[in-house]
């Protein structure tokens, strides 16, 4: 019991010392300092960074490495026309947002599946083979891309 009475007196010096400690936030402390059986203060504080939590900083885990940038259409329309320039049987010179695979660019219906197979792959989704049936120009892919994923500008 000798180290309950510390660890409740060490807190209660904290609570007195800074007033924007939440008292929840005191009280887990505490719980987990008995749980524990920490025996200093200097423990818990280097446990729980109490400097943070005076100054009502709360942790939490940041996955990102800047800010998110919204995604706009003419990103999708950029990446859709990248992955028909890497198709080898796709000229560059050719190749616009309205161009129509079969009848301008003369791809075949095996050739036009493999584009949409790469198109699968470039944004991570599988497109069902009734909707790729109907997605014969860029154009198309990019708004069924943007609609899929909710874009809209």
């Amino acid at each position: 019991m000798a180290a309950a009475s510390l660890i409740r007196s060490a807190f209660s010096g904290l609570l007195r010392k800074s007033t924007t400690i939440k008292t929840p936030v005191a009280c887990r402390l505490f719980t987990v300092a008995l749980q524990q059986k920490y025996h200093t203060v200097k423990t818990i504080a280097n446990l729980y960074n109490t400097s943070d939590l005076q100054n009502g900083v709360s942790r939490s885990r940041q996955y990102a490495t800047g800010p998110v940038r919204k995604v706009t259409p003419q990103d999708i329309a950029d990446r859709v026309i990248k992955v028909c320039k890497a198709y080898d049987k796709l000229t560059s010179v050719q190749l616009s947002l309205e161009s129509h695979f079969i009848q301008d660019l003369g791809l075949d219906s095996l050739d036009h599946v493999e584009v949409i197979m790469a198109m699968e792959d470039e944004f991570g989704f599988e497109i069902p083979d009734g909707d790729a049936e109907r997605l014969l120009k860029p154009k198309d892919i990019v708004q069924y891309i943007c609609d899929k994923e909710d874009i809209f500008e």
